[in-house]
């Protein structure tokens, strides 16, 4: 076996693999498609659904292609009409104890068990029979669980505990009774969930899902007293398009605000001007705390995921945090008090909308702390896939809108607030500020590629103002929770530290279009859409936080400078220690 490649042959064709290859990437690579439920590629490879079921010549039964390992000689034949009908019992069986409402399901049209059963022509069931039927829960600001929809796959356990490290959800009792649960079944709201939508992200059918507020955003569109702003954040621009059949990673900014404006939004601005007031004062709090002994490392505070999950875990290290508020929620503060009075409007009745990649920031928006003059910062969060969902309901074309501009004065926005969007972009937006204001100069060397890429941790020192700094970046809460163990343990010596509770920050939200597990398997959907957002900052003609004129002109203005007492007032918050479990 020469450089321990093993020969093998699937559905005639002769292939070689790497040793210790499965029969499903053996065939993967010779390009024949084996369909798949379960399976997550370095995630989930358990082999529980059998839809992978092949037939390997010289044994008895079936082999689960997913985990079964390739031999020398092994000859597979995937399509014989037994392995077909193998296939279908397999998925008539699944779909016997399936809540079958696929025309009102948020996930029809893209949900891979729906996808199985229209490719096996599956008309109707034989193994009709009792369901389990089990409460829906909704008790959470962000997320929707609905067993009866549930396939056993437990690709959302696997997700949860492997890739989040939480492990807020497992697979309770046995036999026909088993399901996925939490702590004694409470519901995510009163368990240790983070709320980052991973586990939607990574569930092929409708069994969890955002808790929708379209309804309650129509409303306030129709409201003739009620003046409505939508704000649009850097990772939504980079991925909208994917809902309408556009190539992953395209820059749909024009379109996007063109839609928003068809929707009916009195404004449409750019929270991409919100993450360069955060950069600023992020900016400004890193170089106090650098210069008067203040607690380092500093940990970024824009992930509410995040910051849920450190508030519940690691409570004692609360300090550590930046006390800036993300990039939407101060945006909101602003729009409620600046450009109120600006416009002279009376921010009781301007109803502020964040379009957002993210479900963990329906969690944020009530908090709260995040309000001034018993007001929120923000009305409502709605996703990618939400604004997707208005889009099409409202019967607009898209693909053939023409771009049109964010409203002034809050749509101006730098390169440095686009890549907020993907991990390392908040740390590099802020080192490009920090590193100016330090020297006193406009530097041009602004790119921090140290803390680029889809790496999960990034290590670097950067050398500031000869100064030198250590920082590092990390993006899933599974990272987060090794640097958290360096820091409580003394074993760090970071000054700065990025922590995104999604895996490749924002752009992989857990509001964004979700993608199968094939689909995943084929394309880095995290590099294009990671890509989109560096040449959006490549093609800024500002490309610093600090050089936005719109942010000049509101600390002339009003805010008078960052960190200053009114500053604090708006765009700071404070953080509280949560229990894991309610009781």
């Amino acid at each position: 076996m020469e450089n321990n490649l093993i020969n093998l042959t699937i559905d005639n064709q002769k292939v070689s693999v790497p040793q210790g290859s499965t029969i499903l990437e053996a065939a993967r690579f010779a390009g024949i498609d084996i369909p798949t439920l379960c399976f997550l590629k370095k995630i989930n490879e358990v082999g529980d659904c059998r839809v992978c079921l092949v037939e390997v010549e010289g044994r008895r039964g079936f082999a689960t292609s997913c985990i079964q390992k390739v031999e020398e000689g092994m000859v597979v034949h995937t399509n014989t009409p037994s392995v077909l009908e193998a296939r279908r019992v397999v998925l008539d069986l699944i779909i016997s104890n399936h809540k079958v409402e696929c025309l009102t399901c948020v996930r029809s049209g893209n949900c891979e068990l729906q996808a199985l059963a229209k490719q096996f022509n599956m008309t109707d069931i034989q193994f009709e029979g009792e369901k389990v039927e089990h409460e829906i829960d909704d008790l959470s600001p962000s997320i929707v669980r609905d067993f009866d929809k549930c396939v056993l796959c437990r690709r959302c356990v696997a997700t949860c505990k492997k890739v989040q490290g939480v492990g807020a959800i497992d697979t309770i009792n046995r036999g026909f009774e088993s399901c996925i649960s939490t702590v004694e079944n409470k519901s995510l709201n009163d368990v240790n969930c983070t709320f980052c939508g991973q586990c939607i992200q990574n569930c092929p059918t409708g069994a969890l899902h955002e808790k929708e507020s379209i309804k309650e955003v129509w409303a306030k569109l129709k409201d003739p007293d009620t003046y409505v702003v939508a704000q649009t954040a850097p990772a939504v621009r980079a991925a909208l398009g994917e809902e309408f059949g556009m190539p992953i990673g395209t820059n749909v900014t024009g379109k996007m605000v063109s839609s928003l404006k068809r929707l009916g939004f009195d404004k449409v601005f750019d929270t991409n001007t919100g993450a360069d007031f955060t950069i600023v004062e992020e900016a400004n709090e890193l170089i106090e705390r650098l210069q008067n002994g203040g607690t380092l490392p500093m940990i970024t505070s824009c992930s509410p995921g995040w910051v849920k999950y450190i508030e519940m875990n690691y409570p004692d290290q609360l300090a550590h945090l930046s006390s800036c508020k993300s990039p939407h929620e101060m945006f909101g503060a602003i729009i409620k008090t600046y450009y109120a009075q600006k416009e002279g409007i009376d921010p009781k009745n301007i109803y502020v909308v964040s379009v957002m990649p993210c479900i963990a920031k329906k969690f944020e928006r009530q908090r709260t702390e995040m309000q001034n003059d018993g007001m929120f910062d923000v009305d409502s969060v709605i996703t990618t896939r939400e604004l997707a969902r208005m889009i099409k309901q409202a019967n607009i074309d898209f693909t053939s809108l023409e771009d049109s501009e964010f409203d002034n004065p809050m749509g101006e926005a730098t390169g440095a607030g686009a890549i907020f969007g993907t991990t390392g972009g908040v740390m590099e937006a802020a080192l490009r500020t920090a590193q100016d204001t330090l020297t006193g100069e406009d530097l041009q060397e602004i790119n921090f590629e140290e803390v680029r890429g889809g790496k999960g941790i990034k290590r670097a020192t950067v050398n500031i103002a000869g100064k030198e700094i250590k920082v590092v970046a990390a993006s899933g809460l599974a990272n987060a929770q090794k640097i958290m163990n360096e820091i409580k343990e003394g074993k760090a010596d970071y000054q700065f530290v990025e922590i995104m509770a999604c895996p490749g920050g924002c752009i992989m939200g857990g509001g964004q279009p979700i993608k199968s597990s094939k689909e995943r398997m084929d394309v880095d959907v995290r590099k294009l859409r990671a890509d989109c957002l560096y040449s959006i900052d490549e093609k800024s003609t500002i490309r610093k936080s600090h050089e936005n004129p719109v942010l000049k002109k509101i600390y002339e203005e009003f805010l008078e400078n960052p960190g200053s007492h009114k500053a604090h007032d708006l765009l700071h918050t404070k953080y509280q220690v949560r229990e894991k479990y309610k009781i």
